[in-house]
């Protein structure tokens, strides 16, 4: 590890600071009706961590009270907590951007019935993971008869308008099938843009690459093939200080289902808490989370290699 890496290394192992403070990310649940294989939260229908209503009211007055120019709706699957229209409705007035992250085929759910049309008239935006465009590999990071039905709410939120009408944004995410770095960003969309729209008539507004996190499921995965510390060492000899700083977690905070404040997701799947001793969203104060110092470790080396990574894609190009 050369010098500069060496430095940096204990920055972002110790000493990185938030510069910002412009969105929320809120995940509703580790309730989910798939267990993904890559997923961080290990989420799963068994799951019985959910976001009450009492929580989101607070999220809301933070959003009219503060300058939040984002609310970004994660989970497991956000669709399955019985209280998500009510708390969109809730957040809408305030005019903030308010994005949900989907799997899709939660929308077939039971009692989901008319939630894509729902989205579509709120003008909700709609980040949809697809790990891949070709069935086999979707179906080994997330089961059988998941692809068909990822295609089929695509098709659909393409007639209300999703990826072509103003303000109906649909953009789709893409994770690697396995203990490897994603391409550049700019090469895989023109590919999904291409094969979804040949093999489907599908189209989409924007890609985002992720880089698997080595946390949750995914790294139970790499423990139990032995290639944990291999992993470990693929993202450190790739890691990019160009994107230091763009990191998510220097202008964005993640709210837990129980109303715990985290610097990230992942974060929030490790159970650690962001460094203020109120780290609640009931004690939330903007002037307080401003320059904070990030709870971080060596999974943080996952978001700065290669061309970084962040819930809304890549960060940087590669160097």
């Amino acid at each position: 590890m050369t010098k500069h890496r060496f430095n940096d290394f204990k920055l972002i192992t110790g000493n990185l600071h938030s510069n910002n403070l412009n969105s929320l990310q809120v995940n509703l649940g580790r309730l989910c009706n798939l267990c993904c294989n890559h997923c961080h939260l290990a989420a799963s229908p068994y799951s019985t961590e959910v976001m009450p209503w009492t929580v989101m009211e607070e999220i809301i007055r933070v959003v009219n009270k503060e300058n939040i120019s984002t609310v970004d709706i994660t989970g497991g699957a956000p669709e399955l907590n019985p209280n998500l229209k009510k708390f969109l409705d809730g957040l809408i007035p305030s005019g903030v951007k308010i994005q949900l992250r989907t799997n899709l085929v939660a929308m077939l759910e039971p009692q989901q019935e008319g939630l894509p049309e729902y989205f579509s008239e709120k003008m909700i935006t709609l980040v949809a993971s697809l790990p891949c465009y070709l069935e086999s590999n979707v179906r080994a990071q997330r089961g059988n008869e998941v692809f068909k039905k990822s295609i089929d709410v695509l098709k659909l939120l393409n007639t209300l308008g999703y990826g072509t009408v103003k303000n109906l944004e649909l953009d789709l995410v893409y994770n690697p099938g396995g203990p490897f770095l994603p391409g550049l960003q700019e090469e895989l969309e023109v590919i999904y843009r291409r094969e979804l729209q040949l093999r489907y008539g599908i189209v989409f507004n924007k890609l985002f690459v992720l880089t698997n996190m080595p946390v949750g499921r995914f790294k139970v995965m790499l423990c139990q093939n032995g290639i944990f510390n291999e992993y470990l060492a693929l993202l450190k000899n790739a890691y990019n200080r160009e994107t230091l700083n763009q990191l998510m977690c220097r202008s964005q905070i993640s709210v837990g289902w129980d109303g715990t404040l985290y610097d990230c997701d992942f974060n929030l799947a490790l159970g650690q808490p962001i460094d203020i001793e109120a780290s609640n969203i009931t004690f939330f104060n903007l002037q307080n989370l401003i320059n904070r110092k990030i709870v971080t470790g060596e999974h943080c080396f996952g978001c700065t290699a290669g061309s970084g990574s962040s819930c809304n894609g890549s960060l940087k190009a590669s160097g």
